[in-house]
C-alpha cells in the first residue's frame, strides 16, 4: 500500500510539472499583459509599462520565466498579479469562498442523489421511478444560468415578499398535499388498497402541517420545540437503526434510544444555557463530544458485535445534535430578519455575507445560510440529476448479479441484501465519478459565482485569463491539478476498501 502511494505521488509530480509548463507557455502566448497599458493615455505610460515588465519578469523569455515562477512556487510564493496584489492572498480568499459554496452543494447533491437513485432502483418501473427519471432529465437539461436567474426572482425576491406575511394560500395547500400523497403512494407501493391508504394519509397529514404552519405564521418566527424534537429524535433513532442494522438488532435500537433520551434530557439546558455563548471552537468541541459519548453508548450496548451498534449510535447522536443546533439557529431567525442590515429580506441574492451585520455565532450562521441557499440549490439541481442516474444504473446492474440471488436464496432479509451486499458494490463505479467531481470543485462554478456575486476560484481564473495575468491563472491550475491527482489517488484506495478483490499493489 505504501509503495503504491509513493509511486503514484512521484508519477503525479512529473505529470504536474509537464502540465504546468505547457499551461505557462499557453498563457504566455495567449495574450499580452501590457495590452491595457499600451492603449492607455496616461502621461507616465512608459514608466507603468517598465514597472509591469519588471514586476512580471516579462523581459525574460517565457521558458526561462517558467523556471523563475516554479522556484518561487516551491518557496510558497505564487507571485504578484498585474494589479500588484499578492496572488497568495487572492488565492486564499477565492479558495475559501469556493470551498464554502461548492463543497456544501456537492455533499448535499451526492447524499440526495445516491438516496433517491437507490430508492428508484429498488422501485424500478414504479410511478416513483418514472417520476424521478423525468425530474432528473429535466434538471440535467436546464442551463445553470437560467436556473440561477429564476432562483433570484422566485427564490429570493418573491420569497422575501411572501415572508413579510407568510400565509400559505389554500390552492398551494391543496396542490402541495396532493403531490405529497402521490409521492408517498408511489414510494411505498404495494396493492391498490395499500397505495390508496398511503395516498390518503400522506395528503391529510401534509395538509394538516401546511395549515398549522400558515395559521401560526411559523415562517416568520420558526422553531422546533420540545414536542417536535422528541418525535423527530425517536423517528431518527428508529429509521437509522432500521437502515444500519435492522430493527431486529435490539442492541442497536436500545443504544440509539438511549442516545435520544440523553438528547431530550439535555434539550432545555442546552437551548437556554450552554448554547447561548457559542463560539466555533466550542461548537466543534461539542460535536466531538457528541461522537465520543454516542460511540461509548454503542460500545456499552454492543456486546459481541460492537461495530454496527457503535456506528448506529454515532449517526443517531450526530443527527439529534444537529436537530438541536437547528432549533437554536431558528430561535435567532426573527432577530436576524428584523436587523437593520437585513431589513426583513433575509434571502440574499448577491455576495457571501451581509456587510456590517455583526451578531453572535448563531446570527452569523444564519447569514451564511441565507447567502448559500440559492447558489447551493442551483448547483444541486444540476448535480443531483447525474448522481441519481448513475446510482440507479449501478445498483440495478449489481442487483442482477448471481451473488445477490444467492444471498436471497440463503434467506437473508432484503435490508441485508441491499445494504450489505448490493449497495457496497454499487458504490465502486460511483466512486470514480464522485472523485472527479470533488477534485474539480475548486474550479468553481463560474456561472453561478457570476450570477450570485461570489468571488471564487472560477471567477479568479476567468478574470485573470481575460487580462492575460499569468500568476493567478497558474495558481488556479496548481491547486486544481493537485486536488485532481489527490482525489484520483483516494478513489483507488476507496476501491480497495469497498472490494477486497481489488489490490492496489
Amino acid at each position: 500500500m505504501a509503495s503504491f502511494i509513493v509511486r503514484r505521488l512521484i508519477a503525479s509530480v512529473f505529470v504536474l510539472l509537464a502540465a504546468t509548463f505547457l499551461m505557462y507557455m499557453l498563457v504566455s502566448l495567449a495574450g499580452d499583459p501590457l495590452d491595457e497599458l499600451r492603449t492607455s493615455n496616461a502621461p507616465n505610460k512608459q514608466e507603468l509599462i517598465d514597472a509591469r515588465i519588471k514586476l512580471l519578469n516579462l523581459d525574460v523569455p517565457a521558458p526561462l520565466r517558467y523556471f523563475l515562477w516554479l522556484g518561487a512556487v516551491l518557496r510558497g510564493d505564487f507571485g504578484i498579479s498585474i494589479q500588484n496584489q499578492s496572488v497568495n492572498a487572492l488565492l486564499a480568499n477565492a479558495l475559501t469562498s469556493t470551498i464554502t459554496l461548492v463543497t456544501t452543494a456537492t455533499v448535499v447533491a451526492i447524499i440526495l442523489g445516491l438516496a433517491v437513485g437507490i430508492v428508484s432502483a429498488l422501485r424500478q418501473y414504479s410511478g416513483f421511478d418514472y417520476g424521478v427519471t423525468l425530474v432528473a432529465f429535466l434538471f440535467f437539461s436546464l442551463p445553470i444560468f437560467w436556473v440561477a436567474v429564476l432562483l433570484k426572482q422566485y427564490g429570493a425576491i418573491q420569497m422575501n415578499n411572501w415572508l413579510a406575511d407568510p400565509v400559505i394560500a389554500a390552492p398551494v395547500i391543496v396542490i402541495g398535499a396532493l403531490l405529497s400523497g402521490v409521492v408517498w403512494m408511489s414510494l411505498l407501493g404495494g396493492s391498490l388498497r395499500k397505495r390508496l391508504l398511503v395516498f390518503a394519509i400522506g395528503t391529510v397529514a401534509t395538509a394538516g402541517v401546511l395549515v398549522y404552519l400558515s395559521a401560526t405564521r411559523w415562517f416568520a418566527d420558526p422553531s422546533i420545540g420540545i414536542v417536535v424534537f422528541v418525535i423527530l429524535s425517536v423517528g431518527i433513532a428508529v429509521a437509522v437503526t432500521a437502515i444500519s442494522t435492522g430493527l431486529r438488532n435490539r442492541r442497536a435500537l436500545y443504544a440509539s434510544l438511549v442516545v435520544v433520551v440523553i438528547a431530550i434530557a439535555l434539550y432545555f439546558p442546552m437551548m437556554y444555557y450552554l448554547l447561548s455563548g457559542m463560539t466555533l471552537p466550542l461548537f466543534l468541541g461539542l460535536a466531538a463530544l457528541t461522537i465520543v459519548v454516542s460511540g461509548a453508548i454503542g460500545w456499552l450496548f454492543g456486546g459481541n458485535d460492537r461495530g454496527p451498534v457503535i456506528r448506529t449510535a454515532i449517526i443517531v447522536g450526530v443527527l439529534t445534535a444537529g436537530l438541536l443546533a437547528l432549533d437554536k439557529y431558528m430561535s435567532y431567525w426573527n432577530a436576524y430578519t428584523n436587523s437593520d442590515r437585513v431589513n426583513g429580506r433575509p434571502i440574499a441574492t448577491v455576495g457571501a455575507s451581509t456587510p456590517g451585520l455583526g451578531g453572535n455565532f448563531w446570527v452569523q450562521g444564519i447569514d451564511l445560510f441565507t447567502h448559500l441557499l440559492l447558489p447551493t440549490i442551483a448547483i444541486i439541481l444540476i448535480s443531483f440529476a447525474s448522481y441519481t442516474r448513475y446510482s440507479r444504473a449501478s445498483l440495478l446492474e449489481v442487483m442482477n448479479q448471481d451473488y445477490i440471488r444467492t444471498a436471497r436464496a440463503k434467506g437473508l432479509t432484503e435490508r441485508t441484501v441491499v445494504v450489505r451486499h448490493a449497495f457496497r458494490n454499487a458504490l465502486i463505479p460511483i466512486t470514480t465519478i464522485i472523485a472527479f467531481d470533488v477534485g474539480a470543485i475548486v474550479g468553481g462554478a463560474v456561472i453561478t459565482e457570476t450570477v450570485f456575486g461570489w468571488v471564487g476560484m472560477g471567477r479568479l481564473f476567468v478574470d485573470a485569463l481575460r487580462v492575460s495575468d499569468p500568476n493567478p491563472v497558474m495558481a488556479f491550475f496548481i491547486v486544481a491539478g493537485s486536488l485532481a491527482v489527490v482525489f484520483n489517488l483516494i478513489a483507488d484506495l476507496v476501491y480497495a476498501a469497498l472490494d477486497p478483490r481489488i489490490k492496489v499493489s
